[in-house]
């Protein structure tokens, strides 16, 4: 078939963002779905990173307000987003919706739009989204490591991560420049490091690196190389040194030529583990969550401590300093995963013509 032919008629399409990671989770879907000739339209959460990311890539997008603070805030401007969103998926007559949130879902229930809801948290670790999203998404799409609490029929499982979306070989390409940008030449050794402020409506309780431990780690990867850093909200004095001079749609490219990453980042742990780069992180969601275990148990490619291990991530930073060609190993880990993995994009194109559900 060819590119631009579309097998199922033209689709009316809304993209609901409500992260700046949801930008690189279906801007490849965007792009193919437009070339391919269906009307898109985006909608996104008044957030100042995810709206930058989107006019970078030169997509155009709806702003339909701020998100609060608190989670009392959250829920009474639920309310609001639902009754934008409805007036955009109305007046736009929209008839299929793709995106990770709550609103999506919601307005699929008062309107004739068709919801793609994709999620790859564990229902434990996102129970107000699980609540609030999962019953009234007409399909609900997670990555195959969930297929335990995805049993029922309007669930949709993929063997893939939804990183995969955007860093699969067919869809990224390391830019080589990102290294003159960032004052390196090919071969030096660098490192990158990203601390989160958790401050995500399923982030409460959550904890990751303390500043002296973050300040431990950079003394300890310094010596044999340069440390970048790059973190959502303002970074300690002491760190600021530190402070990662690229553009944030360059940092996938930085990350694939990155000796190592180091942090308390899920997604940033993720991204670098299927990009081929070895990752260390400490929170307390290490091994609680089916993604990154699979992707640390199955493939070797990261490593998760508990904010109590920290003595133990030390230990194990350390240890990979002293492996030889370590690159080339993790290189040959990603290349074993690629294998069992698809290209989520693909999949995603796929589905959305197909109107739901894949054969079996």
């Amino acid at each position: 078939m060819a590119k631009n032919q579309v097998k199922d008629k033209t689709k009316r399409i809304l993209i609901d963002i409500g992260h700046p990671g949801h930008v690189h989770l279906f801007k490849n879907f965007f792009f193919e779905m437009k070339e391919r000739g269906h009307f898109l339209l985006i909608t996104v959460k008044d957030i100042p990173a995810a709206k930058q990311l989107l006019g970078t890539y030169g997509m155009e997008y709806i702003d339909i307000g701020g998100k609060p603070a608190t989670i009392m805030g959250k829920l009474v401007n639920q309310l609001k987003f639902d009754w934008r969103l409805s007036k955009i998926v109305r007046k736009n007559k929209i008839n299929t919706g793709v995106g990770s949130s709550i609103t999506l879902a919601h307005v699929s229930k008062i309107s004739h739009m068709k919801s793609f809801v994709f999620d790859d948290d564990d229902a434990s670790i996102q129970p107000l989204f699980a609540k609030f999203a999962h019953p009234f998404a007409d399909y609900l799409i997670s990555p195959d490591a969930l297929a335990h609490e995805r049993k029922k029929k309007n669930h949709i499982v993929y063997p893939s991560y939804h990183e995969l979306a955007y860093l699969h070989p067919n869809r990224f390409k390391p830019d080589l420049t990102v290294l003159k940008e960032a004052g390196l030449k090919p071969g030096d050794t660098f490192f990158v490091m990203r601390f989160n402020v958790f401050k995500a409506h399923h982030d409460v309780g959550v904890t990751g690196l303390t500043k002296e431990q973050k300040l431990e780690l950079v003394h300890i990867l310094e010596k044999k190389g340069k440390v970048f850093i790059t973190t959502e909200a303002g970074i300690e004095a002491e760190l600021s040194p530190y402070r990662l001079p690229v553009s944030p749609e360059k940092i996938h490219s930085l990350l694939y030529y990155a000796a190592m990453f180091v942090g308390d980042s899920q997604t940033m742990t993720s991204e670098a583990s299927v990009l081929g780069t070895p990752a260390v992180k400490c929170n307390t969601l290490a091994g609680k969550l089916s993604v990154p275990n699979e992707i640390e148990k199955k493939y070797g490619l990261c490593f998760a401590f508990l904010p109590a291990q920290y003595p133990e991530m030390v230990d194990k930073v350390r240890e990979l300093l002293t492996v030889p060609r370590l690159k080339e190993q993790w290189r040959q880990k990603r290349e074993k995963m690629l294998e069992d993995k698809i290209d989520v994009t693909a999949f995603m194109v796929n589905l959305i013509e197909g109107g739901g559900a894949p054969s079996q």
